[in-house]
């Protein structure tokens, strides 16, 4: 299938959630939609697995009942069922009961079935409970079933769940639907809702170009970029992780040249985001042994799993990779002050909690990791709180690089961001600063980061380039005398410098052009008195 056939699988499905979510806020559909592709993901995955598993002895389906063809295999082989659901459980780590599959719902729908909303909501349950050796409770709590906005009661719900499924089932047919299909088009429809939502998109979607950037740095040799990419990332975290593209990016990346990736980890705070995160990573065929999204608050620790005080028994993270809500305003505890995490630089200030994020994902990352977090301009220059924050920091050694990025790249703000790097052991001692704010591609409503504009802060960051009115690599002494501010401007302006005028020059100029009027003159003259004509 080519990238453009992906593309139009995510426009088709976009196209049916926009003509079928009627009064339903775009929010909300988001969600019905997301899960029945991630019903689909599942049941294919599982249907060509046992197809695989069983051989010869898979059975055609039964076409005159509507029956698939493992809904034929169970009821033939009632017995040996739950030994062919423990050998499942170990190729795939899940099963899925024949009438909860995504053909058997969509089968219901087509027949316009009084149960399909039951059946439905047993489904959701049975995937929550029973699918994976590991629970994974809620991931549909979002998704209400009995919601008034498919309908006034029981019947009329049941009927637009069977027109939405069966246009989704119509329109995804015309496609194969390979784990990474569906996870491009899954992709898709997350940044379309994200493009309706305006600045509710912040709390759940990174664009995937400024994405791309962040999971490149951090997959890059952290010591020496320009050798190239890590054979291998232990453990990778996004503290405030969204739908959990970021995460995903980064295992892609790795992936693709070769590397392995051990587990991923995630926090989110919001319920709903928290439930699209997890869906995300199973639809991408991240096995559920291979990756731990948390539900909580950053800022307050909740999570046992950070908590270890014992520092021999700290959990470290290789590759860090974050995009927290700008300038979030908080209320830190007087305790606080004493949290691991900010005791040795003091705590942000309540206006904007940039810096309490930055050092919440700091304090974990490794010796040999890398960090890079997008944070808004103000942590570059602000004074208080953020300038003690930021100096420490910089007189320890540990910002490595400070990328400025155009602004209106996101569906939420339009204020221009920035990406800082951070790592706790560098092997250069000056700090390289890239001033990327002119380079992309203007749109109507947002501007966008072409591939070429993203290569090139990735390899000015690998090769540690220095490009005039793009990038310099800046000695401490410098930013020092400069009182750790950081503004961006202040070392690589974008500017080009008037030029500067030599009156000398310009005057002898003058006078070469004068004599030259003269002898032109003079010329004329002649000619005009050869012909018997006054001079002029």
């Amino acid at each position: 299938m080519t990238a453009q056939d992906q593309t139009q699988l995510g426009k088709t499905l976009w196209t049916i959630a926009d003509d079928l979510r009627g009064a339903m806020n775009a929010d909300d559909f988001r969600d019905y939609m997301l899960s029945f592709l991630f019903l689909r993901y599942l049941s294919d995955n599982y249907e060509i697995a046992a197809k695989k598993e069983l051989g010869k002895d898979y059975p055609e389906p039964d076409k005159a009942n509507k029956k698939t063809a493992l809904a034929v295999w169970y009821e033939q082989n009632q017995h040996d069922v739950p030994e062919f659901e423990m050998q499942m459980r170990r190729k795939i780590h899940y099963v899925i009961e024949p009438r909860f599959s995504w053909n058997s719902i969509a089968e219901l729908a087509r027949e316009q079935n009084d149960e399909l909303l039951k059946t439905l909501q047993d489904g959701f349950k049975y995937i929550e409970t029973q699918s994976f050796d590991r629970a994974f409770q809620g991931l549909f709590s979002e998704i209400n079933l009995d919601s008034e906005k498919l309908g006034r009661n029981y019947p009329e719900r049941n009927k637009k769940l069977c027109i939405i499924i069966q246009k989704i089932a119509e329109g995804i047919a015309q496609f194969s639907t390979s784990s990474d299909i569906l996870g491009d088009a899954y992709e898709y429809l997350i940044g379309q809702f994200a493009a309706g939502s305006g600045k509710k998109a912040g709390e759940f979607y990174t664009p995937q170009q400024i994405s791309g950037i962040l999971s490149a740095i951090v997959t890059l040799d952290s010591q020496d970029p320009s050798k190239g990419k890590k054979k291998k990332i232990d453990k990778v975290l996004d503290f405030t992780c969204g739908s959990g593209s970021l995460l995903l990016n980064v295992r892609k990346k790795i992936t693709d040249a070769g590397g392995t990736i051990g587990k991923i980890f995630g926090q989110e705070k919001n319920i709903t985001t928290y439930n699209l995160a997890r869906m995300n990573m199973l639809l991408h065929g991240v096995r559920d042994t291979e990756f731990d999204i948390h539900h909580g608050d950053t800022l307050v620790n909740d999570w046992e799993l950070l908590n270890e005080m014992n520092p021999a028994k700290k959990l470290e993270f290789d590759a860090i990779v974050a995009n927290p809500p700008f300038s979030y305003r908080w209320e830190p505890s007087e305790a606080m002050a004493q949290d691991f995490r900010f005791k040795s630089y003091g705590l942000a200030p309540k206006s904007a909690a940039d810096f309490a994020f930055l050092l919440h994902g700091f304090h974990f990352l490794s010796k040999e990791g890398a960090m890079a977090i997008i944070l808004p301009h103000g942590v570059l220059f602000r004074g208080g709180a953020e300038e003690r924050i930021r100096t420490k920091l910089l007189k320890d050694g540990n910002i490595d690089t400070v990328i400025g990025l155009p602004a209106n790249l996101f569906f939420s703000t339009g204020i221009p961001v920035c990406i800082l790097v951070l790592k706790k052991c560098k092997k250069f001692d000056d700090v390289l600063f890239i001033n990327a704010v002119d380079h992309y591609e203007k749109g109507k409503r947002q501007n966008s980061l072409l591939p070429e504009h993203i290569d090139k802060i990735v390899d000015t960051y690998k090769d540690r380039k220095e490009e005039t009115r793009y990038s310099r690599r800046v000695s401490m002494d410098e930013i020092e005398k400069n009182e750790f501010n950081l503004n961006i401007s202040r070392y690589v302006s974008t500017s080009v410098d008037e030029e500067v005028i030599d009156l000398h020059e310009v005057n002898k100029k003058l006078k070469d052009l004068d004599q030259k009027i003269e002898e032109a003159r003079n010329t004329h003259n002649q000619f005009l008195k050869e012909l018997g004509l006054p001079p002029i």
